[in-house]
C-alpha cells in the first residue's frame, strides 16, 4: 500500500459526511473518526479512552496508539497513525484476529473504575452505530 498523509480536524460533533484523508477529532466526545485509509470508504470510529485509543496531539500532527485493525470490514485493513501518516501493518490471520479480540474483552472487563464521561461516550457510540447503519 502506498503512503498516506492524513489532515485534522477538530470539531465539536462529527459531520455528516466525511472527507477521504481527514481525522475528525472530537474532544468532547473522546473520539476520532475517519475514512478507511485504504480507500475501501468505510467509516472508522476511534474512542479515547485509557482502554481503547490514546490521541496525540504535538500542534501539527496527530497519532493514534495502538493501531487500526479494521477486523469487521471485508478490507481488513491493518495500519498506524503516526505524525500525520498511515504506517501500514501487515495482514492478520484469522487466528491473531480472535486472540486479540479476546484479548480487548478481558482488559475492558478488568477494568474496575468507571472513567469521567464514559456514559457520554456510550450514548455518542449508540448514536454513531445508528448513523453508520442509515
Amino acid at each position: 500500500m502506498k503512503p498516506v498523509r492524513l489532515t485534522h480536524e477538530f470539531v465539536h460533533y462529527i459531520p455528516e459526511k466525511l472527507d477521504t484523508g481527514v481525522l475528525y477529532v472530537s474532544l468532547p466526545f473522546t473520539t476520532v473518526i475517519h475514512l478507511c485509509c485504504c480507500g475501501c470508504g468505510s467509516q472508522v470510529v476511534t474512542p479515547l479512552s485509557p482502554t481503547d485509543w490514546r490521541l496525540t496531539f504535538d500542534g501539527a500532527s496527530i497519532s493514534l496508539n495502538p493501531s487500526i485493525g479494521n477486523w469487521s470490514y471485508p478490507c481488513q485493513s491493518h495500519y498506524w497513525i503516526r505524525d500525520s501518516m498511515v504506517h501500514w501493518a501487515e495482514r492478520w490471520t484469522p487466528r491473531q484476529i480472535e486472540a486479540a479480540r479476546a484479548r480487548d474483552g478481558r482488559s475492558d472487563q478488568r477494568q474496575s473504575t468507571p472513567q469521567r464521561g464514559w456514559p457520554r461516550l456510550a450514548r455518542f457510540v449508540q448514536r454513531m452505530r445508528r448513523w453508520l447503519r442509515q
